[in-house]
């Protein structure tokens, strides 16, 4: 006869794997592709058809663009972790523990701002000033025919254009009106979830720690690479 001590341990339910959240330019992306195809068509056209120095000054052109293009296009993206940011932007990986970040602020363009008062774009979530307009607009006028669940309160914490960052948890870090609903626009919709995570993570023992900055090597070195090359062939003429 077993005893309760003499049995075995039940299983601890596993704890599911969490991912980042990650945010990319869909405009980018596009743009990137389609300008990667254009340089390589017109690039390989030159090395394969060009004559004298024309299909080296192709190939220089071509370790100078394409890494520029990624950087600019395909490259940026933000990664939202449990305990950290990763910003990857066109030339630099910056990491900030979420007990780093001071505060998340939209302007004319998006960034995080670290304890320490550095500012970092978030490069691949672009402002459309556009759709901000045109969300307020829509906020404007269902409140102003009383329907659409704004309870006559378009914007709330605020009202008018501006600069929508740094609300969460019910208090601002930063002044600026935060729209109700589905007429958010996308990108600010996209930084209030970056709110959310910061404000719920902030305080957690694992998402403490130090910003760390990289180079990225990896785009900068073929490119310096492609410039040095094609100040050559351009100088000996």
């Amino acid at each position: 006869m077993t005893t309760p001590e003499d049995q075995p341990p039940a299983p601890q339910p596993s704890v599911p794997e969490t991912h980042d959240r990650v945010y990319r330019s869909p405009a980018g992306l596009a743009g990137g592709v389609l300008l990667l195809g254009l340089v390589g068509w017109l690039g390989l056209d030159a090395i394969f058809s060009g004559e004298g120095r024309t299909p080296w000054l192709a190939l220089a052109v071509l370790i100078l663009v394409v890494p520029l293009v990624v950087a600019f296009t395909l490259r940026p993206a933000v990664f939202a972790g449990r305990d950290r940011l990763r910003v990857r932007n066109p030339f630099r990986v910056i990491v900030l523990p979420w007990g780093q970040v001071a505060s998340l602020r939209s302007g004319y363009s998006n960034e995080v701002v670290a304890a320490s008062g550095t500012k970092f774009q978030l490069w691949s979530i672009p402002v459309s000033l556009r759709a901000r307009k045109k969300a307020n607009r829509r906020v404007s006028r269902a409140a102003a025919e009383g329907s659409g669940g704004t309870g006559g309160q378009g914007l709330r914490n605020g009202g008018g254009f501006g600069s929508v960052g740094g609300l969460r948890g019910g208090g601002p870090r930063n002044a600026g009106p935060v729209a109700d609903g589905p007429a958010r626009a996308e990108t600010d919709r996209v930084m209030d979830e970056l709110r959310e995570l910061w404000a719920a993570r902030e305080k957690a023992e694992s998402a403490q720690g130090e910003v760390t900055v990289r180079w990225a090597w990896e785009i900068l070195g073929p490119a310096v690479a492609g410039a040095v090359v094609l100040g050559i062939l351009l100088g000996v003429g």
